[in-house]
C-alpha cells in the first residue's frame, strides 16, 4: 500500500511546481519578451534643435501632443554647432532642426541623418539693443565705435558664421567683448544690460517684446541663414519623426513659423 501512495504524492507535486513555473502574463499585461510599444521612453520623441527655434518649437510641440496624445515631445535647445557636436557622440534623438545647412551637412556626411532634410524656414541677424539704447546704435557701422560692449555668437555658431560673412563684404571689423555660443545667450546680454549691443536674428528681437529695441541694417542681406529639418537615423520613433518634420514643413507649422517673423527658405 505504501509504494502506490508515494507515487500518487510525486505525481500531485509535479503538477504544483509545473503550475509555480509558468511565465504567462497576467491579463492586460505585456509579456517582457513582447515587442510592442509598452514604455514610456517609446513614446518620447527628443528634438534637437537651434535656440532661436524655441519659441517656435515649443508651441508647434504642444500641437503635435494634441495630434499624438500617447507621445511626448522632449526638446534640447542650443547652439546648432553644440548639438551637432552631442549627436555626433552618440547623443539618442529623433529629430534635428538646425540654424544653417553647413551644420546640418556635418551630421548628413556622418550618416546620422535618416532621409533628406527639407529647409523650413530662413532668418535674417538685426541689432537689439536696450530699450534706452544708451549707446546710440542707429547702424551696422555704428557697432565699431570704440567703447561699445558689443556681444556677438561664436565663429561656430549659425549667427556667429553669418557675422563673419558681413564683417567680411562690409570691411567693418567688429570687436565684441563677449562670444556666445547660442543666439538666445547674446540676447541675454542686451536684456540684462551686460551689453550695449548684440547681433540676433529678426525673431529673437521679436520674441523679445518690449525687452530689447531692434534696428535693422541693410548688410544683413549678405548672410541670410536657411534653416533644414531631418529625422535622425538612431531614431527608434520613426513614424513620429517623420510626423513631427511633417509639421514643422505642413501650413500648420509654416503659419507658426511666419508669425515668429521667419521667412521662407
Amino acid at each position: 500500500m505504501k509504494r502506490p501512495l508515494t507515487a500518487l504524492a510525486a505525481v500531485s507535486l509535479l503538477a504544483v511546481a509545473a503550475g509555480c513555473g509558468s511565465t504567462a502574463a497576467p491579463s492586460g499585461q505585456t509579456s517582457p519578451s513582447s515587442s510592442g510599444p509598452s514604455s514610456t521612453s517609446a513614446q518620447t520623441l527628443t528634438v534637437f534643435a537651434a535656440a532661436s527655434l524655441k519659441p517656435t518649437f515649443t508651441e508647434l510641440g504642444s500641437q503635435f501632443h494634441s495630434a499624438h496624445p500617447g507621445a511626448k515631445v522632449a526638446f534640447s535647445f542650443g547652439g546648432s554647432s553644440d548639438l551637432v557636436a552631442q549627436l555626433q557622440q552618440g547623443a539618442p534623438g529623433d529629430v534635428f532642426a538646425s540654424a544653417d545647412t553647413k551644420n546640418m551637412d556635418k551630421v548628413t556626411g556622418d550618416k546620422l541623418v535618416d532621409g533628406t532634410p527639407v529647409n523650413f524656414a530662413s532668418n535674417t541677424l538685426e541689432i537689439a539693443v536696450p530699450p534706452d539704447n544708451p549707446a546710440n546704435v542707429a547702424s551696422y557701422q555704428d557697432l565699431s565705435k570704440a567703447g561699445l560692449k558689443l556681444v556677438l555668437c561664436a565663429a561656430q555658431v549659425p549667427c556667429g558664421s553669418a557675422t563673419h560673412k558681413i564683417e567680411t563684404a562690409t570691411g567693418v571689423d567688429l570687436k565684441p567683448v563677449s562670444e556666445e555660443q547660442s543666439v538666445t545667450d547674446v540676447l541675454n546680454k542686451v536684456t540684462t544690460g551686460e551689453a550695449d549691443a548684440g547681433l540676433v536674428y529678426v525673431t529673437d528681437v521679436k520674441s523679445a517684446g518690449a525687452k530689447v529695441r531692434g534696428i535693422t541694417f541693410p548688410e544683413s542681406s549678405r548672410a541670410v541663414n536657411t534653416y533644414p529639418i531631418a529625422a535622425l537615423a538612431s531614431s527608434k520613433n520613426k513614424d513620429l519623426a517623420q510626423a513631427f518634420v511633417t509639421l514643422v514643413t505642413g501650413a500648420a507649422g509654416q503659419k507658426v513659423l511666419a508669425d515668429a517673423g521667419f521667412a521662407k527658405p
